[in-house]
């Protein structure tokens, strides 16, 4: 049993550095940003985590923003964003740095 546990443990952990390279590709330039009002902070320390467009199968859906309070200490926000790459669009995930 415990040699059935370590191996799946080894797999999920090979199996996870894929799943942070995956990448959304389309085709169809995303729509321009939407106005949201951000409203005030709920306390010290949080940051603006702004909307965007994600691709859902086959349309555009706009994903709310937030605010979030960084994981670490002094930690700020890169946004998501969509690159235009010849015929098409590669969104680049938003992550603390």
């Amino acid at each position: 049993m415990v040699k059935k546990i370590a191996l799946a443990l080894l797999l999920a952990l090979t199996l996870f550095p894929a799943a942070s390279f995956a990448q959304i590709v389309v085709r169809i330039a995303p729509p321009p940003p939407m106005h949201e009002d951000r409203g005030r902070p709920p306390d010290r320390g949080y940051v603006w985590i702004a909307g965007y467009h994600r691709w859902e199968g086959d349309h555009y859906v706009w994903t709310p923003g937030r605010w979030e309070r960084p994981p670490r200490e002094h930690q700020r926000w890169v946004a998501h964003r969509w690159v235009h790459h010849g015929d098409h669009w590669e969104l680049q995930e938003g992550h603390w740095q």
